[in-house]
């Protein structure tokens, strides 16, 4: 018997609460009515034309996306632009569309709690608390055992789906590894953060030029960690897995899958 979307609202704010966003960010109930009908939930990370059309030809009712299809204002939702296409065919197909973004991140068993939960980090804790126990942005952790920087990347790369950006690391390849500081998404704004600089290594996505040059010049002095910079959208696809078991549990007459279908934006790359 399928559910009113009402009933999977409340089963999402207590998984992820809202109050647990960032106050740019835009997470919740993007289209669809409460009093709709809910049988099948398709969790993507981006709201895009690839993931969008996998769900609504799989016949959900309902998309939960990571991202946020309108994070940014817009002025127009002509279906010239691509968020006007998008939320036409999403209205049209009678799909609802929800956002789960920095209250999914936060959360004990968030993005970065399950990429440090998938390396085997013991002992973790966020790297920027917030005000309940466990939560907060970014995971801090042990490795069970030693490794060196090379290693370490080596399963990283067979950990996160493959991208044409792969893994890049910036320090050196025997360096040992113990104490590992995750942030899955962009995590620069984090590099000054005590748990992160007393790392061996900060694993990360999205690191601008400035930042990353900054934080490898301090390592060579001996301040500060190696860096590992991954695919955003890979760095946060696996927690898809995890929000979706717990829908399983939290509404077990509901169909509820994971998209596999690549959103990172780059298609190739030419290695020089």
């Amino acid at each position: 018997m399928p559910y009113a979307l009402s009933e999977v609202l409340a089963i999402t704010e207590r998984l992820w609460p809202a109050a647990g966003a960032e106050s740019w960010d835009a997470p919740g109930l993007v289209t669809g009515s409460p009093s709709q009908s809910v049988a099948s939930i398709h969790l993507v990370v981006d709201a895009v034309s690839d993931s969008l059309d996998e769900a609504i030809d799989a016949g959900a009712d309902l998309v939960i996306a990571h991202h946020p299809l309108l994070l940014r204002g817009v002025k127009t939702v002509a279906e010239t632009t691509y968020k006007g296409s998008m939320l036409t065919r999403l209205i049209r197909s009678n799909t609802a569309l929800l956002s789960a973004h920095t209250n999914a991140d936060v959360v004990a068993e968030g993005t970065s709690a399950v990429l440090a939960d998938r390396l085997g980090l013991t002992d973790q804790t966020p790297i920027s608390a917030s005000a309940a126990p466990g939560t907060g942005i970014g995971r801090v952790g042990m490795l069970a055992q030693p490794t060196t920087l090379g290693r370490l990347a080596r399963v990283l790369a067979d950990i996160l789906p493959p991208t044409a950006g792969g893994v890049r690391v910036a320090g050196d390849y025997e360096q040992p590894v113990r104490t590992v500081a995750v942030c899955g998404g962009a995590g620069d704004s984090l590099l000054a953060e005590p748990a992160v600089l007393a790392a061996d290594v900060y694993i990360t996505a999205d690191l601008r030029h400035h930042p990353a040059s900054e934080a490898r010049e301090a390592h060579r002095l001996g301040a500060g960690p190696a860096l590992v910079d991954v695919s955003h959208w890979a760095s946060e696809w696996l927690w898809l897995e995890t929000a979706a078991a717990q829908l399983r549990a939290a509404l077990p007459e509901a169909s509820v899958t994971v998209s596999e279908v690549r959103t990172d934006p780059w298609d190739f790359a030419v290695i020089q």
